[in-house]
């Protein structure tokens, strides 16, 4: 039999965020009204340490068996104030979140008095669904000591090499010949023109002499099953299959080069290039000519592709600064709708190139440069924005500097790996500022251009975060998903089968059993978010937490 709950709320004033608009000590004297309320106090932060250590005293003197807390939004807050129930006792279920912040006083700030009574009506929900909380426990999973990184770029060797040394088994798997990802094409790093090959040889060899990474090469993930802790994965290796057991898995796959076939000529005109493709030239010492313009933004910042790449002006001011170099004879225009050249080191390197005479002209989307040339560019015509007025430059060759895209099976490892992909087609991190190399599905990481064009520094301290937080759950050995789940009540449960495509992580699957098919949750892989719930005919799925009984509970304290 379910004790008689006693239930304490801590209502937060959140400095001037809720205080300012909605009548905290008013709020406070209406809860000790409510029914099984037997304690209700204000802070100023909730969430500061006097805050926690309010709610761990009042639980053993008011004999709490539930807590409330109303304050801004349980996706920042709510671990740390279920974390402080634990430590004072309480099963961390039996708490409540009340989000008087987002959902209150942010929408009502020129009515305070409606804020006021709107919050009254937020917490006597709560209590209401506070009563009939039950206690859930957590499962434990196991988690195999071993990450699969996908990627053999600088980013993806730069968490291998991380994993290892902390004595993780890492298997590195690239679907190309070669470790090292696009830098190979790369001839110098900017600010410090270092030769590209100088860093990313000795990590190849790193990685390649590492005990504890397993490296393939022309390697496919062709499928992978399972959840954290236990990944079945497996690889096609030249038409070669191959089944690996993992606990983690990271995605640093990288992003590609647009190559902007018809625009100014490119894929027509021989001397029309890409900043890529002029890397290699000038790897290679094939460089001539005496005069070279580069067009900025080609295909980047437009209507099919609104973003920007960021680095890509820096690419280009240190291509053309070491044209100039190479040869200071050579007239290098770069034309630009507008710069990025973000912190001092780069614009030291903006100043340097003007310093070495490389010309700047900045041009409008509006009337964009034209390449003119029979059979190879001869000239460029732009409207020069500063003098107001069109220009000829004679031209050897032109540069396009293009952004990155995703790569062409990003949708494929998407769907695979049960992770979503943004607008732009790059992979989708949980929470932008709080789970940035992190996936909404558990055991899956992102690091690198995958996420989003990133050069080779951000991209490396990504590498070390992603590695970071894969070697959470593998150096504890196991992990406790949360136990806001779906059970299904087989009983009711017809096999109609309506719940097992509409899961977003595939954590609903039909069972035989006794003669007849059941729907089975998957307790690792259930996020709770209630979708197959909701569609089951049958009222057969429960969400614990999340009770119909809970739900309408709070319906009706809404209209009491």
């Amino acid at each position: 039999m379910m004790e008689e709950p006693r239930i304490g709320v801590f209502v937060c004033h959140c400095g001037i965020n809720i205080g300012a608009y909605v009548d905290v000590p008013q709020v406070v004297e209406y809860i000790k009204g409510l029914p099984n309320v037997v304690h209700a106090e204000r802070n100023l932060f909730t969430c500061s340490a006097e805050g926690i250590s309010a709610i761990k005293k009042a639980i053993p003197e008011h004999n709490l068996n539930r807590v409330i807390v109303a304050s801004c939004t349980p996706r920042t807050h709510e671990p740390l104030f279920r974390a402080a129930c634990e430590e004072a006792g309480l099963n961390k279920y039996l708490f409540e979140f009340v989000n008087i912040r987002d959902q209150c006083s942010w929408v009502h700030m020129r009515e305070p008095e409606k804020a006021t009574e709107k919050t009254k009506d937020l917490i006597r929900m709560g209590v209401a669904k506070a009563r009939l909380l039950e206690p859930l426990e957590e499962i434990e999973i196991q988690v195999s000591p071993s990450c699969l990184v996908m990627g053999g770029g600088i980013v993806g060797m730069s968490a291998s090499l991380n994993l290892a040394k902390q004595g993780f088994e890492v298997h590195l798997v690239e679907r190309g010949e070669e470790f090292g990802g696009t830098l190979l094409e790369i001839y110098k790093l900017f600010p410090t023109n270092e030769e590209a090959s100088k860093l990313v040889e000795p990590i190849v060899q790193k990685v390649r002499c590492h005990p504890k990474i397993k490296t393939y090469l022309s390697t496919k993930v062709k499928d992978v099953s399972g959840f954290i802790g236990n990944f079945d994965v497996t690889l096609d290796q030249n038409g070669k299959e191959s089944n690996i057991k993992v606990g983690t898995i990271i995605v640093a796959i990288g992003a590609a080069e647009l190559k902007p076939v018809g625009q100014y000529g490119y894929g027509k005109l021989p001397n029309v290039i890409t900043q890529l493709e002029l890397e290699q030239k000038m790897k290679r010492g094939e460089l001539d000519g005496q005069n070279v313009a580069m067009i900025n933004c080609v295909g980047a910042r437009v209507p099919e592709r609104t973003y920007c790449s960021r680095f890509c002006c820096m690419t280009a001011i240190k291509n053309a600064t070491l044209i100039k170099e190479s040869n200071p004879k050579a007239k290098v225009w770069l034309l630009h709708r507008d710069l990025m050249a973000y912190g001092i080191d780069f614009e030291n390197y903006y100043r340097k190139s003007m310093e070495q005479g490389v010309r700047f002209i900045r041009y409008d989307l509006e009337k964009p440069p034209q390449v003119v040339g029979n059979g190879r560019a001869e000239k460029v015509k732009v409207w020069h924005q500063l003098i107001a007025r069109e220009i000829e430059l004679p031209v050897d060759m032109v540069v396009l500097t293009t952004p990155l895209i995703p790569q062409a099976n990003n949708e494929e490892i998407s769907k695979m790996l049960k992770v979503p992909l943004s607008e732009q087609g790059f992979f989708l991190e949980a929470h932008l500022k709080l789970m940035p190399v992190e996936f909404a599905t558990d055991g899956i990481y992102l690091c690198g251009s995958a996420r989003w064009p990133t050069d080779i520094t951000e991209g490396i301290s990504q590498a070390y975060a992603a590695a970071g937080k894969a070697a959470v759950p593998m150096r504890a050995g196991y992990v406790k998903p949360e136990a806001i789940t779906a059970v299904v009540n087989e009983d009711k449960c017809s096999g109609c089968g309506v719940c097992e495509p509409l899961c977003p992580y595939k954590a609903v699957e039909l069972q035989s059993k006794d003669d007849k098919k059941v729907a089975h949750s998957i307790t690792a892989l259930c996020k709770g978010c209630g979708t197959c719930g909701a569609a089951c005919p049958s009222g057969a799925i429960t969400m614990n937490h999340f009770r119909d009984v809970e739900i309408m509970a709070q319906i009706e304290a809404l209209f009491e």
